[in-house]
């Protein structure tokens, strides 16, 4: 990671999170005084990242644009992704990053001049309402149509954030935007990550883009990708295979995806829900209710048995896909902490604290 982007999320960490968060709870005094994050030689260390699951280097302001097919692009700045397509009438945007930011101006346009089409951004599409995806939209003014499902327009009038202006069209079921000659095909398949998330495919670049759903050569982001709707976000992996594309946009890191990579995390996923749940079914609570149980701790009771479940059900996982993919032992154990509560709720699978006898 360049000095520069080091120097700017540390200071993005010590000097803007903890007001943030105080801001947001309404908390007078909260955050008065800044965090101060560890020295990097104290932080943890990791299992290196494999080759395969990098993505091209950066240019010198931080971000790299390729083109996919046709007219066609993308841009990651190895943590976010967004695409474009250069038409005839400008430019439709899938997606405003806020850490892509400003950059996202700069690739837009540079790409637009050396094709020589019109390099104003006309159009720019949702992914889904939140704010790591779509931050930046404010950017781009109120000269633009905003194109998101139904269920994306009521959470970001609740949200009330300036730099996401609601979606001045929104749909149901399925879209076609048309501009300059170009197509962009927008369907909804029910909640998954989010309430609102929707499929965003490229009939003439053969691409799709799912934002939150894969992570091509990477283990899913913290307890399975922070989904709303976890049964949702699995059907999802399905749904991705049965739709037609050669190209996979996730949203997230710095590559593309293949087919391999969904099948790839599909099995991820299959592994940990069978080590899940096997973990479940043979799990004694009884050393945890000795523990806990004589001072009437029932949090305590339950969050040693889940926390040790979890742990259990991610050791396997890690093992097997270390090398694999990448953070493999970096979000496993949320990851399976999720799967264990998914397991149990969703699945109807409660191990010890199933029908009692």
């Amino acid at each position: 990671m360049p000095s520069n982007r080091r120097t700017f999320l540390r200071q993005a960490v010590a000097a803007g999170a903890v007001p943030a968060t105080a801001s947001l709870l309404g908390v007078a005094g909260f955050g008065a005084a800044q965090a101060t994050p560890p020295p990097s030689d104290e932080l943890p260390d990791y299992a290196p990242v494999p080759p395969g699951s990098l993505g091209p280097p950066m240019n010198e302001s931080g971000y790299h644009v390729g083109r996919i097919a046709g007219n066609l692009y993308w841009i990651t700045n190895s943590f976010y992704q967004a695409m474009f397509l250069t038409t005839t009438d400008g430019i439709v945007l899938i997606d405003a990053p806020p850490t892509i930011g400003h950059n996202l101006l700069r690739a837009t346009q540079e790409v637009a001049h050396a094709r020589r089409r019109p390099d104003r951004v006309t159009h720019l599409v949702y992914s889904h309402s939140h704010a790591d995806h779509i931050g930046a939209a404010a950017l781009f003014g109120n000269r633009i149509v905003r194109v998101a499902h139904t269920e994306a327009k009521r959470l970001l009038r609740a949200d009330r954030d300036s730099n996401r202006p609601l979606p001045t069209v929104t749909f149901e079921d399925r879209y076609h935007l048309h501009v300059g000659g170009e197509h962009v095909e927008l369907s909804y398949h029910g909640p998954n990550h989010s309430p609102d998330n929707i499929f965003i495919r490229v009939p003439s670049a053969r691409t799709l883009m799912v934002v939150d759903i894969i992570y091509p050569g990477w283990v899913p982001f913290t307890n399975l990708a922070e989904s709303q709707d976890i049964p949702g976000w699995r059907a999802a992996h399905d749904i991705v295979l049965n739709t037609a594309w050669d190209t996979y946009v996730g949203g997230h890191l710095g590559r593309l995806g293949t087919r391999a990579d969904v099948r790839l995390q599909k099995e991820y996923v299959a592994d940990l829900t069978a080590s899940t749940v096997e973990t479940l079914n043979t799990l004694d609570p009884t050393p945890y209710f000795e523990k806990y149980g004589p001072a009437g701790n029932a949090w305590a009771t339950f969050r040693s048995y889940r926390d040790d479940a979890a742990q259990r059900a991610a050791a396997p996982i890690t093992s097997k896909y270390l090398g694999r993919l990448a953070g493999a032992d970096v979000f496993t154990l949320g990851n399976a902490a999720a799967m264990v509560n998914t397991t149990r709720i969703d699945a109807g699978i409660l191990g010890a604290f199933g029908i009692h006898a």
